[in-house]
């Protein structure tokens, strides 16, 4: 089981270059753009949901991964959740095979029980344009996040769009994470934390209607 801790914030579309662009000299690297798409599932009866869990099938360019996680914790756009993710062969999941990881008997039992009646509830496609920055010997990976989420409600297709920075602490100290945001959000004024997900705004675009048709 890992830890996944992220800073998430959210970017208004329109400071998006201005955040690419400052990255960019941070870095002294151009940031790497990777096409995403994912599925999220759950039961009829929201099952995950319920149980504060969520389950995603990701395409990338050259793979397939599977990933079911926590909820866990969000403040001030500091996201702190159990996270087990691994290779699929295929556009499919293998539950039997996160079960076997899962080390959390609460998640692990959610899951299994969800297993049987597994719909795909919406997807979120977006381009991932990724920078690795090292602060303060700290390994941070940032990702300027932009695309939509999508879910089709009883033949009407509702629509979100996707605008954020996510900055995940891959290894160090998680207060130099907290400086490099802080030093990021002093230099692009619009950014604000983010304590909702992509999988949480799925929901709601789901079940509440909120989003374009």
């Amino acid at each position: 089981m890992g830890i996944e801790r992220e800073i998430k914030l959210a970017l208004p579309a329109d400071q998006a270059d201005e955040a690419t662009q400052w990255l960019t000299a941070r870095t002294g690297e151009a940031g790497q753009p990777l096409a995403l798409d994912n599925l999220y599932f759950d039961t009829p009866s929201l099952t995950l949901a319920r149980s504060k869990s969520a389950l995603r099938l990701r395409r990338t360019p050259d793979s397939w991964l599977q990933t079911f996680k926590t909820v866990g914790t969000a403040q001030s756009g500091m996201h702190s959740r159990h996270e087990w993710e691994m290779p699929v062969a295929g556009p499919a999941l293998d539950i039997d095979a996160l079960l076997h990881a899962c080390d959390d008997a609460d998640a692990a039992a959610a899951l299994r029980n969800a297993a049987p009646q597994l719909i795909e509830l919406f997807r979120t496609n977006f381009t991932r344009t990724l920078w690795l920055v090292d602060h303060r010997g700290t390994h941070i990976e940032a990702a300027i996040d932009r695309g939509e989420i999508v879910a089709d409600v009883e033949g009407a297709t509702r629509r979100a769009p996707i605008c954020e920075i996510e900055l995940e602490l891959k290894s160090g100290d998680e207060a130099a994470l907290h400086a490099f945001a802080a030093e990021l959000m002093a230099s692009v004024p619009g950014l604000a934390p983010e304590d909702v997900s992509k999988a949480q705004r799925g929901y709601q675009l789901r079940e509440l209607g909120s989003g374009t048709a």
